[in-house]
C-alpha cells in the first residue's frame, strides 16, 4: 500500500500536469521545471504508452486533396420552355377536331377546323370579281392603234382591279383563321371543345406545351447573389422519381432582389427528352456555387475540438505536433481544412486521447482514403 506522502505527491503531479496540458500546452509554454522535478520524484509504477520513454502507438491518415463543392438548396417549380393556350380567333361552328389529347404535333399542324362554307362562297365571289376586273384592265391596255381610252377610265379600271384583289386576300385570310393551328412543336393537352360547338374569339380549344426542354424556377437568399452565375450546375429531384437526379444549368439570374423575401429569382434549364418532368411539378434543387478541386481533406476522427477551436496531431520527426486548424465544408467521414496542414501530412486518427503536444509516437498503421 502506498504511503500518504506518496499519494500526496501523485495528486500534486496529476494536478499540475492537467493544468499545463489544458492551458500551457495550447499556447506553447515549456513544461514547468517544478512539474518536471515532481514527475522525476514521483513514485514509479506500471508504465502506459505515451510516457517520455515509451512512444505512443497511433494510427495515422495522410492529408489528401479532393473536390469540395459549395451548394445552396432551394425549392422550385417546373415550367415548359414554351407554353400557350390555343384559342379561336373568329366566330364559327367546330367542323372537325384534328388532334388527340396528349399527342405531340409539329409546328403548323391543324388542330381544329371551323365551318367555312359561307366564307368559301364569299371567296369564290371575290375571285370572280377580281378575274372580271383584271380582264377589263388587260383589254383596255391592249387596244389596237386608233382605239382610244381616257386616262381616267384606265385609272378607274386599275383601282377596281386592286380592290377586287384585296377582297380575295381578305377572304383567304379569314378562311385561314377558321383553321386553328399549332404555333410551335409540342404536346397538346385536353381539348375543351366538341364538334358542332359554336366558338367565339378567345374560346379555349386546348393547351400546347413544349417540354422537350423545361425550366425550373426557384429563389436563393441574397447572400449568394455574388456566387450564382449563368451556367452554374443545378441538380433537381422530385419525390415522384425517388433517387433520380436531373442535371441542368442556370439560364437566367434576375436583375432585382425581392425586398420582401430578400431573395433573388433564378431560372434553370433541363433537358427533358423523355418528358418525365411535367409543368407545375414541385422539385428540390441544389445549385453549385463554387467548386474547389484542390481542397485539403482529413478524416473527421482526426479532429480534437476545444470549445470553438479545432486541433489535429500532425506527425513530424516521430512526434505528435498539436496544430490548430480552420475548418471548411464537412463531407461524409471527412472535413475540409482551410489552414494549418499541408498535403501529405500524416495526422493521427486513432490514439488521440493518449497524446500530448510533442509526444513521441510510433505509427502502427497508415490508413489510405480514396481520392475524389
Amino acid at each position: 500500500m502506498r504511503t500518504l506522502p506518496q499519494l500526496a505527491i501523485l495528486a500534486l503531479v496529476g494536478g499540475l500536469g492537467a493544468a499545463w496540458h489544458i492551458y500551457g500546452e495550447q499556447v506553447g509554454l515549456p513544461r514547468p521545471l517544478a512539474l518536471v522535478g515532481l514527475e522525476a520524484a514521483a513514485p514509479t509504477g506500471p508504465q502506459r504508452g505515451g510516457g517520455a520513454g515509451a512512444p505512443v502507438g497511433v494510427v495515422v491518415s495522410p492529408v489528401r486533396t479532393g473536390t469540395v463543392v459549395d451548394r445552396a438548396e432551394s425549392v422550385g417549380t417546373v415550367r415548359a420552355r414554351d407554353a400557350v393556350t390555343i384559342t379561336a380567333k373568329v366566330t364559327g361552328i367546330v367542323q372537325a377536331i384534328r388532334f388527340q389529347e396528349g399527342q405531340r404535333v409539329p409546328e403548323g399542324e391543324v388542330l381544329v377546323e371551323l365551318d367555312a362554307a359561307a366564307l368559301r362562297a364569299e371567296l369564290d365571289q371575290a375571285r370572280a370579281l377580281f378575274d372580271d376586273a383584271r380582264s377589263q384592265l388587260v383589254r383596255a391596255r391592249g387596244l389596237q392603234p386608233g382605239q382610244t381610252i381616257t386616262a381616267q377610265r384606265l385609272e378607274t379600271l386599275e383601282a377596281v382591279t386592286r380592290q377586287a384583289e384585296g377582297r380575295v386576300r381578305q377572304a383567304q385570310a379569314r378562311l385561314e383563321e377558321l383553321r386553328v393551328t399549332a404555333p410551335f412543336s409540342g404536346r397538346v393537352g385536353l381539348r375543351q371543345v366538341s364538334v358542332g360547338a359554336l366558338v367565339q374569339p378567345g374560346t379555349v380549344v386546348t393547351t400546347l406545351d413544349d417540354i422537350s426542354r423545361v425550366r425550373v424556377e426557384f429563389s436563393v437568399p441574397e447572400i449568394y447573389v455574388a456566387r450564382v452565375r449563368e451556367g452554374s450546375a443545378v441538380t433537381a429531384r422530385a419525390a415522384a422519381f425517388g433517387d433520380r437526379r436531373f442535371q441542368g444549368r442556370v439560364a437566367v439570374v434576375d436583375t432585382r432582389i425581392d425586398t420582401t423575401t430578400r431573395t433573388v429569382r433564378v431560372i434553370s434549364e433541363f433537358d427533358n427528352a423523355d418528358e418525365a418532368l411535367k409543368p407545375g411539378l414541385f422539385m428540390t434543387v441544389e445549385i453549385e456555387m463554387q467548386r474547389r478541386d484542390d481542397a485539403l481533406l482529413v478524416a473527421e476522427e482526426a479532429l480534437d475540438p476545444l470549445g470553438d477551436r479545432n486541433f489535429v496531431y500532425v506527425i513530424r520527426d516521430n512526434r505528435a505536433r498539436r496544430v490548430e486548424v480552420r475548418l471548411g465544408q464537412r463531407l461524409p467521414g471527412e472535413v475540409e481544412i482551410l489552414s494549418g496542414v499541408r498535403p501529405g501530412d500524416a495526422v493521427v486518427v486513432r490514439g488521440l486521447q493518449r497524446l500530448r503536444n510533442d509526444a513521441p509516437v510510433r505509427v502502427t498503421e497508415t490508413l489510405t482514403r480514396p481520392t475524389s
